[in-house]
């Protein structure tokens, strides 16, 4: 259980210009959220409208064009070791056990690994004894367990997701939101998690915050009143069904994004 008190999330202004060799490409735009800590919240919209962007700018590997980000009282402009990160792919390195791919983090940082909590996670994941086993014995599932172990096995603070299971079939990927929504329950994380499942938003958040097309901005934000724990089921009910529906309706009836970016000039 996370027991440290009052280290939010708050973004301020963050406004995100690329430049590329066709024109500049404006990603965000004056984008403020307060994620509090232990909330597990999503962010959703229209495809291209920043969301990895803004999450990449929180894990401190994208600089913001103007705006901050703080992590309580510390401004993010360089990765946080407080703060971990799963991306779209496991991104586990082919040559390397599972048990090395996990301890690979602690090797870059020159910290020495804690082996007991590794194998309490591996267990805890239905990993237990394929910490020996390469990244290519594993099904894509099994390599995104892993993933997850590698991101809390430094037991950060926040836990940042960037889209990590929509490459799964959607047995496994019920499977994962439930393995994330039992160790959220366990550990009060802070967690964010980028998705295009508004399905997977529901189920797993707190709040879902809805972001409008490029240049991406905050939109609205649903509050998710469904108590905890949950399982599987509540995708079955009228309630769950109508949340969904309303979110995806704010998501189809903003402007494209080349549309959007007119009016934000």
């Amino acid at each position: 259980m996370n027991t440290l008190a009052n280290r939010p999330l708050t973004i301020s202004g963050a406004t995100k210009t690329y430049g590329t060799g066709s024109g500049a490409i404006h990603a965000l735009q004056d984008v403020d959220l307060t994620v509090s800590q232990g909330e597990f919240v999503s962010l959703v919209g229209p495809s291209g409208c920043g969301k990895s962007t803004l999450l990449w700018a929180l894990a401190g590997l994208h600089d913001l064009s103007s705006g901050s980000i703080k992590f309580g009282e510390e401004v993010i402009t360089k990765p946080h070791p407080s703060i971990g990160m799963m991306f779209q792919d496991a991104n586990l390195l082919p040559w390397r056990t599972v048990q090395k791919n996990i301890e690979f983090p602690f090797e870059i940082r020159g910290q020495k690994p804690d082996f007991a909590k590794i194998e309490g996670l591996l267990n805890r994941v239905g990993l237990g004894g394929f910490g020996p086993k390469m990244p290519r014995e594993l099904s894509g599932g099994m390599q995104q367990r892993a993933s997850i172990v590698r991101a809390l096995s430094s037991d950060p603070e926040v836990l940042l997701m960037d889209e990590p299971f929509g490459a799964l079939d959607a047995f496994t990927r019920d499977e994962m939101n439930m393995l994330m929504e039992e160790i959220w329950e366990e550990t009060q994380k802070t967690i964010i998690l980028v998705t295009h499942s508004i399905q997977e938003a529901v189920f797993l958040s707190n709040k879902v915050y809805v972001m409008s097309a490029r240049p991406g901005r905050m939109h609205k934000v649903f509050d998710v009143p469904f108590e905890r724990p949950r399982d599987l089921k509540l995708m079955e009910s009228r309630e769950f069904f109508d949340l969904v529906n309303k979110i995806k309706a704010e998501i189809q009836h903003q402007p494209t994004s080349a549309a959007a970016a007119v009016a934000a000039e």
